[in-house]
């Protein structure tokens, strides 16, 4: 198995920006169509545990527009062999005047409809 195949990684480095281009601006439904669409998919994030594209859709949709922005500190991709892959990055938000700073990280996969996530963690550290 090759770790970091060149154009596997790229792949990922071409796919990520859509993510947080979807993130930024609110965009469900992309966001939604970025993670597999299966029961077995996963997100567990600030305040939620989610299990299977349903919920994962359902999140998304009820999920507030404002105050989204974020700053990537660190963004780092590995893959194994050419269809998996995990993205991880840091990030900071300024929310009511104070810096939080949190955490990402997705699992890729390659799949008959394309690259897709099929889990994902988000976290933020104590102040």
């Amino acid at each position: 198995m090759q770790i970091n195949d060149p154009e596997t990684v790229a792949e990922l480095h071409a796919l990520y920006p859509q993510y947080e281009r979807a993130l930024m601006t609110n965009d469900a439904e992309t966001l939604t169509r970025m993670f597999w669409a299966s029961p077995h998919a996963m997100r567990f994030g600030i305040a939620e545990n989610l299990y299977g594209i349903d919920e994962i859709a359902a999140f998304r949709k009820g999920r507030p527009s404002a105050n989204l922005a974020r700053n990537v500190l660190r963004l780092d991709i590995v893959t194994f062999g050419r269809d998996y892959g995990s993205i991880t990055l840091e990030f900071e938000r300024h929310v009511d005047g104070k810096t939080v700073r949190g955490r990402q990280s997705q699992v890729w996969a390659r799949l008959p409809e394309g690259w897709r996530i099929v889990a994902a963690h988000v976290s933020v550290l104590p102040a």
